[in-house]
């Protein structure tokens, strides 16, 4: 690995926003992880031994977690006094495909430590100067972690919208390169990720190739489809559809990328 990127963000906040801050996370997370069809539990640890802060602060933002968790419909479980030494914290875990669990988003309440460390202050509607609260807050955790458990998830058989490659366009001779050519410029158009097999390898080579790769979608031009000025489709799985023309096909691949089904 040459990186590690985190999607981590803090959020400086009144005590009286924390409510609908944290509502507003977990409606992200709920929203981001259903893309991937990954349930989600919440486990909400609560004020460590050693901590830092007011405890009427930890007491208030506890109470307001666990109001939200409820709002939240979501699954949750208590894990009292595992809370980081500054915030109160919400940790999401998922499981993959073999029933493993991973740990990735986490939203956490920090009362002291960075208000602290940065000396921040707001006027309050009294005029007094007031520290703020920070919330930490990470949907993904890392980055390349998460795209690890997706790879292992689906087995490398992403989702249409999900696949780096999303069509292969499967020319059945040389003939057939330039009908091809112009079925790649109306997906490549719509911003779909198609490239075209130009390979001298036969066409039930080329499928089974595209299969072995996990691509999600095979178009097969031969002359039929040219003469139609559109391809046959055939999925993954081995479904196969009647010739479409490519502006047709398009359009039903733009509407299935943007429902984000998986």
């Amino acid at each position: 690995m040459r990186h590690f990127i985190q999607d981590d963000g803090h959020i400086y906040v009144r005590p009286d926003q924390i409510e609908s801050e944290v509502d507003a996370l977990l409606e992200e997370v709920r929203e981001v992880y259903s893309w991937f069809g990954l349930p989600v539990e919440l486990v909400f640890s609560t004020k460590p031994a050693k901590a830092l802060g007011d405890p009427a602060l930890w007491e208030k933002a506890e109470s307001m977690i666990e109001a939200a968790l409820k709002r939240s419909g979501a699954t949750w479980r208590l894990n009292a006094g595992d809370g980081a030494f500054y915030a109160p914290k919400i940790d999401i875990l998922v499981r993959d495909a073999l029933g493993r669990e991973w740990q990735t988003a986490t939203i956490q309440i920090d009362l002291a430590m960075l208000p602290e460390r940065f000396d921040l202050e707001y006027v309050d509607e009294s005029g007094a100067r007031v520290r703020p609260i920070a919330i930490h807050r990470a949907i993904y955790g890392s980055l390349e972690r998460f795209i690890g458990i997706l790879v292992e998830h689906f087995a490398g058989a992403f989702p249409l919208w999900l696949a780096p490659e999303q069509v292969v366009i499967i020319p059945i001779t040389d003939r057939h390169l330039d009908a091809a050519a112009a079925g790649l410029a109306v997906l490549k158009a719509a911003g779909i990720r198609a490239s075209i097999d130009q390979s001298s390898n036969r066409m039930q080579n080329k499928i089974r190739l595209a299969q072995e790769q996990k691509i999600p979608l095979m178009l097969v031009v031969g002359d039929k489809e040219a003469e139609a000025g559109g391809a046959a489709p055939r999925w993954r799985d081995g479904t196969q559809e009647p010739i479409s023309s490519w502006s047709a096909i398009t359009s039903s691949l733009k509407e299935k990328i943007d429902a984000r089904a998986v």
